[in-house]
């Protein structure tokens, strides 16, 4: 086979570059504003799942706490967890988590 024959084979018979038409813009076309496309409602906000980790936090082994509450944004109650005790590991050595529940 030629190398004619191939590129026919694969690509069919192709019309020469001076028979192809490249279509013509128009000068007057109307466009529409892209506000009346587009229709007028509120965006609702993306929902948000917060949990409420309240942890008993304290330097001192025994010795007096307090209560340290953090607000997580996941829906895993692990995951807030962990997030919660990492955040009160930067201020405090003991903790022990009291309650994990949604955010009002």
């Amino acid at each position: 086979m030629t190398e004619e024959e191939m590129r026919h084979a694969l690509f069919g018979s192709a019309a020469p570059a001076e028979q192809l038409t490249v279509p013509q813009i128009q000068p007057h076309a109307i466009v529409a504003a892209p506000s009346t496309l587009v229709s007028r409602r509120k965006e609702a906000k993306p929902f948000e799942p917060k949990l409420q980790v309240t942890l008993r936090v304290g330097n001192e082994f025994e010795g007096k706490t307090e209560l340290f509450t953090y607000e997580a944004d996941t829906l895993s109650t692990l995951q807030a967890e962990l997030d919660a005790k990492k955040m009160a590991r930067k201020k405090y050595r003991f903790i022990e988590v009291v309650s994990v529940k949604p955010a009002k």
